[in-house]
């Protein structure tokens, strides 16, 4: 569902593997060293050797909280007693909410009036300010400008920022050192600051690795972009993966992306539901639709027989209602 905008592109590439090797040090004893789990059954159906990193597990419940962390602990110290601001549907505001509240930061964050409950309730939690605001009005991006102007807010928007994506990153850095090499990393894509940080660590860290990146087959624009190396934008996606309804990929990662991803793939809504009710019923985690993008792309039939698979969970603020509810309507 493009809606026909196309935008100039960097060819700037900010993020190296160094950018995200601080950020480990920067967040080692703040972040979770969040687990690898294995399914035998995902694989005797598959072939291959599957490796979940669970990012579920992480502070907040999401990845989101390592790039907001590093971008927040990057800042000047009067900018942040100043405070900050971001726009979010969800990880990233709790992330950065979090994030501000054990740096000292005032946090508002910029949350469209349709986020999931449970996402809104969190952030508010972690002491963010919610601004919410109509999918059908301003865009979060204007709405967040004219506040930042208005308070003196520094932006950490959630994946366009180099200190951001070198946050992300370092989920790659740690799977693959704790595994060893990969021969084919799934990584979900929304804004695609975790695709295109994981892709500069495995690039330095297991050069042989194929980086993919996985979407709603609704919201695909990062793979509409990929393949004809054109910024393409997408508008309210109807999607049960709320964390990829997305507009685009930024002007910090797409370049990233375009040099250093192997291939996109898509999913289905029904594939999503089934990916995220499986990882509830086997593997007894919590997961939400978006942290279940890239175990979507195994379980739909992705070829990776004989393979060394690493499969990042990115997520577990899950809205049971809306999965139980898609699920049974499907049934």
């Amino acid at each position: 569902m493009s809606d026909g905008v196309v935008r100039p592109v960097s060819t700037d590439s900010p993020v190296t593997h160094e950018d995200v090797a601080a950020a480990a040090v920067r967040l080692r004893g703040i972040a979770h060293r969040t687990p690898v789990h294995r399914s035998d059954t995902v694989d005797a159906q598959t072939g291959a050797r599957v490796l979940f990193k669970c990012e579920n597990f992480q502070r907040a419940g999401a990845f989101k909280f390592r790039g907001a962390y590093n971008a927040l602990a990057l800042l000047a110290p009067e900018q942040r007693r100043r405070g900050v601001i971001t726009y979010s549907s969800g990880n990233h505001a709790q992330a950065l909410a979090l994030a501000g509240r054990m740096l000292g930061a005032p946090v508002t964050i910029v949350m469209p009036s349709d986020a999931p409950a449970v996402k809104v309730a969190a952030t508010r939690g972690y002491d963010g300010d919610v601004v919410l605001y109509d999918r059908n009005g301003p865009t979060r991006e204007e709405i967040g400008e004219r506040i930042a102007r208005e308070r003196g807010l520094a932006i950490i928007p959630p994946y366009d920022h180099p200190d951001v994506v070198a946050g992300q990153g370092t989920v790659a850095l740690e799977l693959i050192e704790e595994v060893g090499p990969l021969d084919l990393l799934l990584v979900p894509c929304g804004g695609g600051g975790l695709l295109s940080g994981c892709a500069v660590a495995a690039r330095a860290l297991s050069p042989r690795c194929k980086v993919v990146g996985v979407e709603p087959a609704t919201a695909d624009d990062a793979t509409r972009s990929f393949r004809t190396r054109t910024l393409h934008t997408v508008t309210n996606p109807d999607t049960i993966a709320d964390g990829a309804r997305t507009p685009s990929l930024g002007q910090v990662n797409f370049p990233l992306v375009l040099g250093l991803v192997d291939e996109f793939v898509t999913v289905s809504e029904e594939a999503i539901v089934d990916a995220t009710t499986f990882l509830w019923s086997r593997l007894k985690i919590v997961v939400e639709p978006t942290g279940a993008l890239a175990t979507a792309a195994i379980l739909d039939g992705l070829a990776v027989k004989g393979l060394r698979v690493g499969v990042v969970v990115s997520g577990g603020n899950v809205d049971f209602e809306a999965v139980l509810a898609r699920a049974k309507y499907r049934h």
